[in-house]
């Protein structure tokens, strides 16, 4: 009778572990690992916390069995956990440095406080395991769209019920004007998910563009099934979307596709999305066009690009100006999101202004520097010549077929645009020096006047100020020094190291180490 008793207590001690997996979803293995773990602390506070107790409780039997262990060493330090290497031979004369020895301890009865102690050790290892199952289930879920139920509100920020674990929205990624309460439905995109002390933190968003896409994917089966490519999407959430997309298939019709039948399946998304009003825009590889659909419902007359800074000078009608820009900036801010460039809107009125103030003004510089009536100022800026460095440099036969124009003055043209030119570098040197920049920096490979006024004016005025810079300093788009010069990096990095030759002046060349041992070993009178 004895025996039958411990035999069911030993099976329910299994059947425990497995209901409680089957309940929190987690591997049976660790629940029993964790009453492994939980007999252990309970025979340590028996046999005393000094020793090195092991359970093990067989998967099959649910005999569990204690051991007190040891490590074998050479010289023992602490003798309830270590044992030398003779001493270990008696159990087991096969062990050997770095193994271990086990002694069988009698089972032990569960004190009050002892069974409390093991129900606290399973309950906390089986909900580490809840909650490491929990972020690993949503970990794989980031990126995708979740149904979920609102379980309460706090200060804005709305908790989601997932069904096994809880999410939040926070306020700032909740549509404006959205107002949940308890009970409501949601639908929201993962964007990441966190380990925390209290558990996985999970957080859902409806303002990120992907959300968005996500809908559309879920509507339009031609984008779940790859026909259909979304390229880009800016949201101003709640108000106004821009999706941008393109298909695979000539016979696909993109933007019909994800419009729907009716409108079916863009309103669907705007549904969902609190009323957002979406453009659906094909998307272009030509930078151009790409930007001029994106603009949208506005009409576009002309385009200026400037690849470099990728920035894009848009001309359209002036009774278009508003709808391009649209309210509060928002049509053209969301197109410059979508496409990734930063445009700027002129009427044409403008346009037309600053083309007379430009010309007006190259004309003025010829004039001024040239030395030259107005009406032949004029026709180098017509004939498309807007700096002195072109008419000074360009070849004399581009300048002698201009209408009105031979050879002679031609060349006293640019005989006039050098001097100019000379002048102007001898301004600048003159300034340069005033600035303190040394003679060595003004006359180094690479730069120009302009460039050494502006290298004075940020305080590098010698060789060894200029030396100590990385081409980074000079060239950065936003804070180089040099930036408004469009050098190249190799460029920069040539002028850096012309100004560090100075610092290997008289060196000489490292001699190799097989030539210096050679010497040092050849008999005296080997040596010259």
């Amino acid at each position: 009778m004895v025996s039958s008793g411990v035999s069911a207590n030993r099976l329910e001690l299994l059947q425990v572990a497995e209901a409680v997996a089957r309940e929190k979803q987690i591997d049976k293995d660790v629940v029993v690992a964790a009453m492994e773990e939980a007999i252990q602390k309970a025979a340590r506070s028996r046999y005393g916390a000094e020793h090195k107790i092991i359970a093990e409780i067989d998967r099959q039997t649910g005999e569990t069995r204690l051991y007190r262990a040891f490590d074998v060493v050479e010289e023992v330090e602490d003798e309830a956990t270590e044992m030398t290497l003779a001493d270990a031979r008696h159990s087991d004369p096969e062990v050997e440095i770095g193994g271990e020895i086990r002694e069988p301890l009698p089972p032990i009865d569960f004190g009050r406080i002892a069974a409390q102690t093991a129900k606290q050790v399973i309950m906390q290892k089986v909900r580490d395991a809840e909650r490491e199952r929990q972020f690993e289930e949503y970990q794989d879920k980031v990126g995708q769209v979740i149904n979920g139920v609102v379980k309460r509100v706090e200060y804005g920020n709305v908790i989601v019920d997932l069904g096994r674990a809880e999410a939040i929205v926070r306020r700032e990624q909740v549509i404006p004007r959205e107002a949940f309460k308890t009970g409501d439905r949601i639908r929201a995109y993962i964007y990441d998910v966190r380990r925390e002390t209290r558990g996985p933190q999970i957080f859902l968003s409806r303002t990120k563009p992907e959300f968005m896409a996500k809908l559309f994917e879920q509507e339009v089966p031609e984008i779940y099934d790859g026909v259909i490519e979304i390229k880009a999407v800016a949201r101003d959430p709640g108000s106004r979307a821009k999706i941008a997309v393109q298909s695979h298939d000539s016979g696909v019709d993109p933007v019909g596709a994800c419009v729907g039948m009716r409108g079916s399946r863009v309103q669907a998304v705007v549904g969902e999305l609190q009323g957002e009003k979406v453009d659906i825009i094909q998307w272009s590889p030509v930078p151009a066009t790409f930007i001029v659909s994106a603009l949208a419902p506005a009409d576009v007359v002309k385009v200026v690009m400037d690849e470099d800074d990728k920035r894009i000078e848009v001309v359209v009608p002036d009774d278009q100006l508003s709808l391009a820009i649209g309210r509060r900036g928002q049509n053209v801010r969301l197109a410059s999101q979508l496409t990734g460039w930063e445009i700027d809107i002129l009427t044409e009125d403008e346009e037309s202004q600053r083309r007379q103030d430009e010309f007006r003004q190259r004309s003025e510089l010829f004039t001024s520097a040239l030395d030259v009536e107005e009406t032949i100022a004029q026709l180098l800026v017509a004939e498309g010549f807007s700096t002195l460095e072109e008419v000074a440099y360009v070849e004399l036969d581009e300048l002698s077929s201009i209408e009105g124009f031979d050879e002679e003055i031609a060349e006293e043209l640019q005989a006039r645009a050098v001097a100019a030119l000379e002048a102007a570098d001898a301004a600048k040197i003159a300034q340069a020096k005033e600035l303190g920049v040394e003679d060595e920096v003004t006359t180094l490979d690479g730069l120009t006047p302009a460039m050494v006024v502006t290298l004075g004016e940020a305080g590098i005025k010698t060789l060894d100020d200029l030396g100590d810079l990385a081409s980074d300093e000079l060239i950065d788009r936003k804070e180089g020094i040099l930036r408004a010069y469009n050098l190249t990096e190799d460029e920069a990095n040539a002028i850096i190291m012309a100004a560090r030759a100075h610092w290997f002046e008289g060196e000489e060349a490292p001699q190799a180490p097989a030539e210096t041992e050679a010497r040092e070993e050849a008999p005296a009178g080997d040596q010259a």
